[in-house]
């Protein structure tokens, strides 16, 4: 069993050097199973195939992400919307928590986000954005049933899930740091909030 284990670590290594030097079509699953010291009959033994290997590098980081926006939804339909009043760094905790998964493997990320052309995660960035605009709809009709004189901006909806999404991408693509990360997104964070509340319900 331990053998077992280190050899699956040992490919996931291998292939996280091989997809981000040559991306999902490009990379070698010969190249990889060499450099993990294995046959490639390994690499479909523990990952079936290519597809499955490419997910050993960045399923687990993607999920604990998907789990962090999850539990934010869930908290932002939980507001008590009729009273809020958005302040400066209500959001910082979320932002931290963000940051802290996805600079948590940074070049898992970074692999999914740029290096997935081909495989069956390519386009994440899209589906992330479909979610983050599903929630958003929600948000912004349970706005509009407490403030009937509030009537929703479906471009605005539709644009602001890109721009929430694409402002942790580009962070994520830009800066190295952790903690400039964690300054740089704060104010961004604040300025999409009261954007946010201001534009897509008018």
């Amino acid at each position: 069993m331990d053998n077992e284990y280190e050899s699956r670590k040992k490919l996931i290594e291998c292939a996280k050097k091989e997809f981000m030097e040559k991306g999902f079509e490009k990379a070698s699953l010969r190249a990889i199973s060499s450099a993990a010291g294995l046959t490639t009959g390994a690499i479909y033994f523990f990952f079936k195939d290519k597809n499955g290997l490419f997910g050993g590098v960045v399923d687990e980081p993607l999920q604990r992400i998907m789990t962090a926006i999850e539990q934010h939804f869930s908290e932002d339909m939980e507001t008590d919307i009729a009273g809020y009043q958005h302040s400066s760094g209500d959001h910082d905790d979320f932002a931290e928590l963000m940051i802290s998964e996805l600079y948590a493997d940074r070049d898992a990320m970074m692999i999914l986000l740029e290096k997935a052309s081909g495989s069956k995660y390519e386009g994440i960035v899209d589906r992330l954005v479909e979610r983050m605009e599903r929630h958003n709809t929600a948000l912004a009709k349970a706005y509009a049933a407490v403030c009937p004189e509030k009537k929703i901006n479906e471009y605005m909806l539709h644009w602001f899930s890109h721009v929430q999404i694409n402002a942790f991408v580009h962070l994520l693509t830009h800066v190295e740091e952790k903690e400039r990360a964690v300054r740089e997104i704060k104010p961004v964070m604040d300025m999409l909030v009261e954007s946010w509340l201001k534009f897509v319900l008018e």
